[in-house]
């Protein structure tokens, strides 16, 4: 068989839908773009940090109309994705009209999220002494980064759009290594430093003044399945009270609840609730020096 040969047996069969790709296929090929989310993500980032990643908002004299142009073509772009996802995801043809509703929807969430934004960027300042400034943190350290993606999923999912908020948040993850679910919800002023290896499940309910530092697993301890074996989603992540912290490496598996003004130690393995103003920590093993 000659190159060309080999090529096109290879095409013919790559071309053939196989069973498998029948059942994991979409109801639509009109699928989100990527790119375009990804756009939609800097768009949110231009409006609620202005000046520090669009130089067009740097100067207060046009920063209103700079805010509105992005403004409005986040509405257009954030449109056309949410009808692509209800008519892929959900088989649901949905109107321009019924999509631009979501999208201001949306838009009208800005000014909040901005707000508690500003409140984690807050937290890291006054819980790292190696910052120099405010601005630092928006520009260098992860947490804002991990924040923006998981706070605009978080509010689309609010909104019952469908994946379009995990594709925002594994952005987030490829970017920085810290994974948090869309459905997670997070108070105000939350910090993580480092964040590298981070995971913050689905149902976790996080209240305010937490920190968490890098290798961090707020996961699930185990899962009820229905009759046919699939996993049915219940609450199954921990609940952190507010002012919590959790040093680096530990895991707190389940729906348990961390008091408040709780510390939990580094390399921490915790299945079961404490009560608040708790200190966990590992215990201490002898070791014989050979």
């Amino acid at each position: 068989m000659d190159k060309m040969d080999l090529i096109a047996k290879n095409v013919k069969l790559l071309a053939e839908v196989s069973a498998e790709e029948k059942r994991m296929q979409s109801k639509s090929w009109s699928l989100p773009s990527v790119e375009d989310l990804q756009r939609i993500v800097d768009l949110c980032t231009y409006v609620i940090f202005p000046g520090f990643f669009d130089k067009n908002c740097r100067c207060e004299d046009s920063r209103f109309y700079h805010i509105g142009v992005n403004m409005s073509d986040l509405r257009v772009l954030l449109r056309e994705q949410i009808a692509k996802s209800f008519l892929a995801f959900r088989g649901e043809t949905m109107t321009e009209e019924d999509a631009d509703d979501i999208a201001l929807q949306f838009v009208d969430c800005l000014p909040e999220l901005k707000r508690i934004l500003y409140t984690d960027v807050d937290a890291m300042f006054h819980s790292d002494p190696a910052v120099t400034a405010y601005s630092e943190i928006i520009l260098c350290y992860p947490i804002v980064q991990v924040m923006i993606h998981h706070r605009i999923a978080h509010a689309l999912l609010k909104l019952g759009v469908p994946v379009i908020p995990r594709i925002i948040s594994e952005m987030a993850h490829s970017k920085t290594g810290v994974d948090i679910h869309p459905g997670a919800q997070i108070g105000e002023y939350f910090c993580i430093d480092h964040g590298t290896g981070v995971v913050i499940g689905e149902t976790c309910i996080i209240g305010d003044h937490v920190m968490l530092y890098q290798g961090v697993t707020l996961g699930a301890k185990s899962f009820t399945f229905d009759e046919s074996g699939t996993p049915i989603n219940t609450p199954r992540h921990p609940i952190l009270e507010d002012h919590v912290t959790v040093y680096s490496n530990s895991s707190i598996l389940g729906r348990v609840t961390i008091g408040h003004h709780t510390i939990v130690g580094g390399n921490v393995w915790l299945t079961n609730s404490v009560p608040p103003h708790s200190k966990i920590l590992q215990h201490k093993v002898d070791a014989q020096v050979l």
